[in-house]
């Protein structure tokens, strides 16, 4: 779905990222590698396999986008356990197969709380917000003064209700005057609501497209 933001074309995709054509920059947020990993090492059976789902993923769009950047908005990583050897040695070797890609990392309070990244990643860590033309990649979601800012950190969700009582939470983005959220990348990830403002755009991911969801009244809690 093409939209405008800062007078600048984006496209927002089904997978649950931005690209950004003009700088060839593909922006995704809340990746959380090592989640399923964290979970298990406090007891938690949860299943494994989340970060090669995540990187194949990931891979599917670097394919189709051709990326010069890839920018994570922050909580790319869960927490130590995150970085476990079976997980950073898969995620170098991820790394050396896109050695010419840069890949930038806007730091995320779970990114903080894990502690360094390991070099062996090339990771380019900054500082929230990092300002690029006339926009400002953060984590968590704010105003910033003459910039549109593009964050995660949410991970926002929409309810949709149909007539024969079913329903579906679905992962959506949330874009509002001088403001994009981005909803989670990671497989292993929940979802939130928010309170929709009049002018606010929902546009959820239905399966393999998109979907922009007409206000159902001009403010209230979605998702």
């Amino acid at each position: 779905m093409n939209i405008e933001l800062a007078g600048e074309g984006w496209q927002l995709l089904p997978q649950r990222a931005a690209w950004w054509p003009a700088q060839r920059m593909l922006v995704m947020a809340d990746v959380h590698f090592g989640k399923a990993a964290s979970f298990r090492a406090q007891g938690v059976p949860v299943p494994s396999g989340t970060t090669a789902a995540n990187l194949q993923r990931i891979d599917d769009l670097i394919r189709t986008c051709l990326p010069r950047r890839l920018l994570f908005l922050g909580d790319l990583f869960h927490s130590r356990h995150s970085y476990g050897a079976d997980t950073i040695a898969e995620l170098a070797s991820w790394r050396r197969g896109h050695a010419s890609l840069d890949v930038v990392l806007v730091e995320g309070n779970h990114d903080r709380s894990a502690g360094r990244a390991p070099s062996e990643l090339g990771l380019s860590v900054q500082a929230d917000p990092w300002r690029c033309g006339p926009f400002a990649f953060c984590h968590e979601p704010r105003r910033i003064d003459d910039a549109v800012a593009l964050a995660g950190h949410l991970h926002p969700c929409v309810n949709l209700h149909g007539r024969a009582g079913d329903s579906a939470r679905l992962a959506c983005f949330w874009i509002r005057d001088g403001l994009a959220v981005l909803p989670s990348f990671g497989e292993f990830t929940g979802g939130a609501s928010f309170v929709r403002e009049p002018g606010d755009r929902v546009i959820a991911v239905v399966e393999s497209t998109l979907v922009e969801i007409p206000p159902r009244r001009l403010s209230g809690r979605t998702g």
